[in-house]
């Protein structure tokens, strides 16, 4: 019987006439569990993913002025609004070392992208946001790197991140008008995929897009785990 990854209680299968004949894929989480993290739904902007009955949101028409209207960013695609539970997980998981919690996320993750990046062709690369070398040590693993090998064998990994304060520690304002700290290795002449775990103020997503444009980049695309 499979154990629930976030509480540790046994997850009871559900059994029915079509699952004796084709059993389904088994669950990382138990009911309870998958019932508090809440999947985004209904209207939402176009570029940033934040539940809105507008189109564009006000902070991405805010970032498409920023950029004499015309985002670097074509648009990020989350899956879970940030909420309480989704933080604790996520702190337990990327701040505790506590690797094996990233799998819980592993099908819903491919089956949304598969979803919503079927349209663009196979060329398209996929590249985690890097950590620094301090951030790594720190934590042992990369939770963006994690969620790209769920999408492929190998991540592409020609973006560098140099030393620089933590994101959780900065305002909002403070992150938006953050030093860039990501270079490219070189160029790159095919779409992109940014894999993140959070989508907070879309800062970091945008420093990368940014330097991955001037090196030849013709469009850049994000896919976050949450909405904060």
């Amino acid at each position: 019987m499979a154990i629930c990854l976030w509480c540790d209680c046994d997850i009871v299968p559900h059994i029915t006439w079509p699952s004796l004949f084709s059993p389904e894929k088994p669950t990382r989480l138990c009911q309870a569990c998958t019932y508090r993290l809440y999947k985004l739904q209904g209207p939402r902007c176009r570029i940033c993913s934040r539940e809105t009955e507008e189109s564009t949101c006000h902070d991405c028409a805010w970032w498409a002025q920023y950029f004499n209207n015309e985002d670097v960013l074509a648009f990020n695609y989350a899956i879970y609004l940030y909420n309480d539970h989704m933080k604790d997980i996520i702190t337990k998981w990327k701040y505790r070392g506590d690797y094996v919690l990233g799998h819980m996320f592993a099908d819903v993750f491919y089956e949304t992208f598969q979803r919503v990046f079927s349209n663009l062709k196979e060329e398209v690369l996929v590249v985690p946001i890097p950590l620094s070398d301090e951030r790594l040590a720190e934590r042992g693993f990369n939770q963006a790197e994690m969620l790209a090998h769920f999408l492929c064998e190998q991540p592409s990994s020609f973006v560098e991140r140099v030393q620089g304060e933590k994101q959780s520690k900065k305002t909002r304002q403070e992150r938006i008008l953050s030093k860039n700290h990501f270079k490219i290795k070189k160029r790159i002449n095919k779409p992109v995929i940014l894999v993140d775990d959070i989508y907070t103020t879309g800062a970091t997503l945008r420093h990368v897009a940014v330097q991955l444009r001037k090196n030849g980049c013709p469009k850049v695309y994000g896919f976050t785990l949450a909405r904060g």
